[in-house]
């Protein structure tokens, strides 16, 4: 699946990653962007449409599908994390908060979508996920179980829309510089850098993307005798 000429629908396309895939959609040539965010005001860059979306209200997801039938490409980037370990005194209202938005919203985003991709010809699914799909730290508790149903919704979703043609491509990467991750000390890749492999990962029709190092190392983690997800040993 090509950007180039393509109808292009970002959630969270106001700051951060989701900002660059829109300058990069752009770039790349795609013949329409919107840009989707609660409030499209704070969507304000040139060539791309602002829209109003709540990923996390049912009657938001369903009104903007509607409303957009020509859409062929869906990016699931709206995310948030509350930096929350699970043991917390309040990690079941932060996961709640970061579940509905971080795995209940791409899926409603993309069953919504899903007749629509499959009307124009089947199209293509990117969910932003994250290395911390596969590992939890003590800061990320709540919010790696989220990235973690995420992937598994991903994992899921590829498999059913398979036969309408529609490309599901999962993303996963570190730390960014990103407004999410302000005032975290640890290497972080540039999002430009990343929407760069995004697509270039969609353009060859791939299934996954490690986008940056971290994501790398993490998934070849994955299968070391002692799984990187364990962590360190009881000692």
């Amino acid at each position: 699946m090509n950007i180039k000429n393509s109808v292009v629908l970002i959630t969270g396309a106001n700051r951060g990653l989701g900002l660059a895939l829109a300058k990069q959609a752009i770039a790349a040539g795609a013949s329409k962007v919107y840009g989707a965010a609660r409030d499209p005001k704070s969507v304000t860059l040139a060539g791309v449409i602002p829209v109003q979306l709540d990923v996390t209200d049912p009657a938001s997801v369903a009104a903007l599908a509607r409303d957009l039938g020509d859409v062929t490409v869906v990016i699931n980037n709206a995310g948030i994390s509350r930096g929350s370990p699970v043991t917390a005194e309040d990690s079941v209202e932060q996961l709640r908060a970061e579940f509905e938005t971080n795995a209940v919203g791409p899926l409603l985003v993309s069953k919504a979508f899903a007749p629509t991709l499959k009307k124009n010809g089947g199209g293509a699914i990117i969910n932003i996920l994250s290395a911390l799909s596969w590992v939890s730290l003590p800061t990320t508790g709540t919010y790696s179980t989220s990235k973690a149903a995420a992937w598994a919704i991903t994992n899921g979703l590829r498999g059913e829309l398979a036969a309408q043609n529609t490309q599901v491509l999962g993303a996963h990467m570190g730390y960014m510089d990103t407004d999410m991750t302000a005032g975290i000390e640890a290497a972080k890749a540039k999002p430009e850098d990343v929407a760069d492999a995004i697509y270039a990962a969609l353009a060859a029709g791939e299934d996954e993307v490690l986008a940056d190092e971290t994501a790398r190392q993490v998934r070849m983690g994955l299968r070391a005798e002692r799984g990187v997800y364990l962590g360190a040993p009881r000692t």
